[in-house]
């Protein structure tokens, strides 16, 4: 495989590009604002997105999807889930049987679907691979180790896809079970926004680990009812990315719950961060709106659903999921 295709050029897009072109792929890297693709390209270094980290010469931002998707044998997509249909129906013109894997972790809210699932209905019968984990962009972005998970339904495609992403410090390890990947990777960052609250509000470490235990539980019985796996939900896609996206500084979703907890709102946290998505707040939406037309109990999806659209006091939504860890 020659040429590679990257779809969104924020911080975790950027940061695979750079990873497939310093294994000498031919990357094109598509930006969404045109003078972003033209500074990227210009300084070999996305300033807004990734700063510090360079770009090497073999990887060409664009703005174009026709020319980006041209000639590629794979696409990665890594565009927020919130905008991931649209994009989907952009590519669909130029799409010639590429290989695509999502990087995105989030469920489209108006469907309840997975990213796949987003895939399989906009492109038809493609060979798709999912990659989630423990796997911050800062961090792999500096080559610190790093390990995480590839899936699919088709061993093939995801051993494929995995051979093509791995580095000497970005180890993969490939599953079969798709939805219980995407399923995990989008759930976590509900307990990380929760956990941000509670050290928003200096609670402790024992909070925290409470409020992590709970969000676990959760992961695990929303994904049983999608047929997740058990190895999934306790491995890295599941308690792996749980751990780090909780407890980490780099994790946008435990962000927006210490900035919550300081009484900021939800626009000017969104302006604090700059143009970078915090998945866990479509997420909480579209799981608490599945849960209970389904009777799935989660208590912590509840309490967070209630904060962020309904405007419930966030000091009384901690005492309330407190009684219940």
């Amino acid at each position: 495989m020659k040429k590679i295709s990257v779809i969104g050029a924020g911080s975790w897009g950027t940061t695979l590009a750079v990873l497939l072109g310093e294994k000498g792929f031919d990357v094109k890297l598509w930006a969404r604002r045109e003078e972003l693709a033209n500074e990227i390209e210009s300084k070999k270094e996305n300033m807004q997105y990734l700063p510090g980290i360079k770009i090497p010469g073999n990887v060409i931002a664009d703005h174009s999807l026709k020319n980006v998707l041209e000639s590629s044998e794979m696409a990665v997509v890594a565009i927020p889930s919130e905008f991931f249909r649209k994009i989907l129906k952009d590519i669909k013109p130029f799409f010639s049987n590429q290989v695509i894997v999502s990087v995105t972790k989030g469920i489209e809210h108006h469907t309840n679907k997975r990213m796949s699932q987003v895939i399989e209905d906009e492109l038809g019968k493609a060979k798709i691979a999912v990659l989630s984990g423990p796997n911050h962009a800062e961090e792999v972005s500096a080559r610190m180790p790093t390990a995480s998970v590839v899936a699919s339904s088709d061993m093939k495609t995801a051993k494929h896809a995995a051979e093509c992403l791995a580095a000497p410090y970005f180890k993969l390890y490939c599953l079969n079970d798709i939805a219980g990947v995407e399923i995990c990777g989008a759930l976590k960052n509900i307990p990380a926004i929760a956990t941000g609250v509670c050290d928003g509000f200096g609670l402790g470490d024992n909070a925290r680990a409470s409020i992590i235990t709970l969000g676990l539980m959760e992961m695990n019985n929303f994904g049983r009812h999608f047929g997740a796996k058990r190895g999934t939900v306790y491995g890295l896609a599941g308690v792996g990315d749980l751990i780090a996206t909780c407890t980490s500084r780099h994790s946008r979703n435990r962000f927006v719950g210490e900035q919550l907890a300081k009484g900021k709102t939800m626009d000017e946290i969104k302006k604090e961060m700059h143009g970078m998505i915090a998945e866990g707040i479509p997420t909480t939406k579209a799981v608490y709106e599945y849960s209970k037309k389904h009777g799935i109990e989660m208590p912590l999806a509840q309490q967070a659903y209630e904060v962020l659209f309904e405007k419930k006091d966030i000091k009384q939504a901690v005492k309330d999921l407190l009684r219940l860890v």
